[in-house]
């Protein structure tokens, strides 16, 4: 696995061949369930704004979300920003480096925690990402089903095992390095390139003739589907009405055009007046992990809306700001 990474292993992407443990964890929190084709503006952006993790720390939590705009899943953006913080006030600024102290911190589960401590300090332990645990699960030929936890721990041992000697410290960071790769280039979810594998010859699920049934999960997510109508308030100088929501919730502590659960309820919150010039958009699907957002845009032209939390916010400032990914569209769509 070390000499099959070192010579066709991804070695090029602008988090690799650096033991900073700053760059290592924000590629980390950015590649949880989301693309490295995607990630890489967005990394690129983040560091240009907060070099580093005093430099994220001072920040604003708008400032955050602002660059993470349409990444999803914000619980990873304000997991990061208060694990900077707490990186500051707890350790110095300085990123602790044992996974154990890893694991402390917001945000940082116990696959990111070995990565940053076997990368950027040679730690001997295990990450088990689902690129991992395809690869893991393949080879080995693992059938316990991964939606227990008890055979999740028990793959976690497997994968300790596995690990490199302890006198071969300098082969940790390729190793773990090699298993993404083969996981994110090789050992795909559908179709995997079994025959350039450099682990063909051992791996159980191909010599089964089957290695897409590796991982077993039981246990899937149903699918769901939801309503949302959402008012789009322009006033004459061409902002927007934007509230902030709430900390809980769809797009917690996001700036947002103001949510409704029903048409009726959004016609109640406007003004008698502008009831009557509201004019209903055409709706539109977003597509989340486990839920279609059916969302209903209603447009209102140069008038105030009722909400104490609300405001009016230009273009300049409302592109600055963390958006959901389909306000975002629709303000783009509809404003340019």
């Amino acid at each position: 696995m070390v000499s099959w990474q070192r010579s066709h292993g991804r070695s090029q992407l602008p988090w690799q061949n650096t033991r900073d443990p700053y760059r290592v964890w924000l590629s980390e929190v950015m590649l949880q369930q989301t693309q490295v084709s995607t990630v890489l503006g967005y990394f690129a952006r983040f560091l240009e704004r907060f070099p580093n993790v005093k430099a994220l720390a001072a920040g604003t939590e708008d400032e955050v979300f602002g660059l993470w705009s349409g990444l999803g899943y914000y619980s990873r953006a304000r997991n990061m920003h208060r694990c900077a913080q707490e990186v500051v006030e707890r350790f110095g600024g300085a990123f602790p480096q044992t996974a154990a102290e890893l694991v402390t911190l917001p945000g940082i589960g116990r696959s990111t925690a070995a990565a940053i401590a076997a990368f950027c300090f040679g730690e001997r332990v295990a990450i088990l990402d689902g690129n991992v645990k395809r690869v893991l699960t393949r080879v080995l030929g693992f059938g316990g089903d991964m939606s227990s936890s008890a055979q999740e721990r028990a793959l976690w041992d497997r994968a300790t095992q596995l690990l490199p000697p302890a006198e071969e410290r300098e082969a940790i960071a390729s190793y773990t390095q090699g298993l993404m790769d083969l996981g994110a280039t090789v050992c795909l979810p559908r179709k995997p390139s079994c025959m350039i594998c450099p682990v063909n010859k051992t791996c159980v699920g191909l010599r089964e003739g089957s290695p897409e049934r590796y991982p077993v999960k039981t246990r899937k997510l149903k699918r769901s589907a939801q309503s949302l109508w959402v008012l789009l308030a322009r006033d004459v100088q061409g902002r927007v009405w934007l509230e902030k929501r709430p900390a809980k919730g769809i797009w917690a502590g996001l700036h947002c055009l103001p949510v409704f659960d029903t048409r009726d309820d959004l016609f109640a919150a406007l003004p008698p007046a502008a009831q009557q010039s509201a004019e209903d958009l055409q709706p539109f699907v977003h597509v989340l992990t486990h839920k279609d957002l059916h969302l209903h845009p209603v447009l209102l032209q140069g008038s105030q809306p009722q909400g104490d939390a609300a405001r009016w916010v230009d273009a300049e400032e409302w592109r600055r700001l963390g958006l959901p990914a389909p306000v975002r569209k629709l303000l783009e769509s509809r404003l340019g």
